[in-house]
């Protein structure tokens, strides 16, 4: 029966893409002119997926990613992404994209990334660690970019008392501590860390700095190597079967 449990929690907390959810979430973008990146569980069949959805300001749903590869026994629950959902959209904010936890981690990921001319680099995280500011610095100097992280903050009590889970029992505890931040493409932090609490955090930004920081580094231009180095993105969905 834990198992059945289990299985109906995932899946209670799952959506399909397209569907009722992501329609809501549109509305949301729309009522707020705003244009949001959000994470969510997508559920396709029987299959789970790690997935950011993204959403421009009047409300339209621009497309989604998939995580490539579940961290950990994220491989128990959920299924890998393909190269059919890398993009990078281009945007009224600027050329938007996500790259998603320690993705994050993966140098020919971030590389396919940066060959799509990314300005806006979104990373939604579950890793709590003072280490992933660094990252997330490394990221924007590396890739010229500015980057937008976030983790989630939650307590004890923001899980159901019955959630299958080890998770301690004092409501007050902290169970994720957050960390957003905001980073410029020459790794100054603009915004945050925002840690162990909850809270929103803004700074302006302007898409011209990535010009500026492209003059003398771009990791795909005038900085790459590609008679030594060369990335083959193969982006064709990968289906279990094909009806030709």
């Amino acid at each position: 029966m834990e198992g059945r449990e289990q299985f109906r929690l995932y899946h209670a907390s799952s959506i399909d893409v397209p569907g009722p959810a992501v329609d809501a979430l549109a509305l949301v973008a729309k009522q707020n002119t705003v244009h949001l990146v959000i994470g969510v569980i997508e559920r396709d069949g029987g299959t789970l997926y790690c997935t950011v959805l993204f959403f421009a300001d009047d409300g339209t749903f621009i497309g989604k990613h998939r995580k490539l590869m579940p961290t950990g026994s994220e491989r128990l629950v959920w299924g890998f992404g393909d190269g059919s959902t890398l993009p990078v959209y281009d945007t009224t904010i600027g050329r938007l994209g996500a790259v998603i936890c320690w993705e994050n981690y993966m140098p020919m990921l971030r590389a396919a990334m940066y060959a799509q001319r990314i300005q806006v680099y979104c990373a939604p995280t579950a890793d709590g660690r003072q280490t992933w500011l660094p990252s997330m610095q490394h990221v924007a100097i590396e890739g010229r970019c500015f980057v937008l992280s976030t983790n989630q903050f939650c307590r004890r009590r923001d899980y159901p008392a019955d959630y299958v889970a080890d998770l301690p029992k004092e409501p007050d505890t902290i169970v994720s501590r957050g960390g957003a931040c905001i980073i410029d493409p020459l790794g100054n932090v603009l915004a945050g860390p925002l840690w162990d609490k909850d809270g929103i955090i803004t700074a302006e930004i302007d898409l011209n700095a990535v010009t500026r920081a492209l003059f003398d580094f771009d990791p795909v231009g005038h900085y790459s190597r590609p008679d030594v180095f060369s990335l083959t993105v193969d982006r064709r969905p990968k289906p279990a079967v094909n009806f030709d």
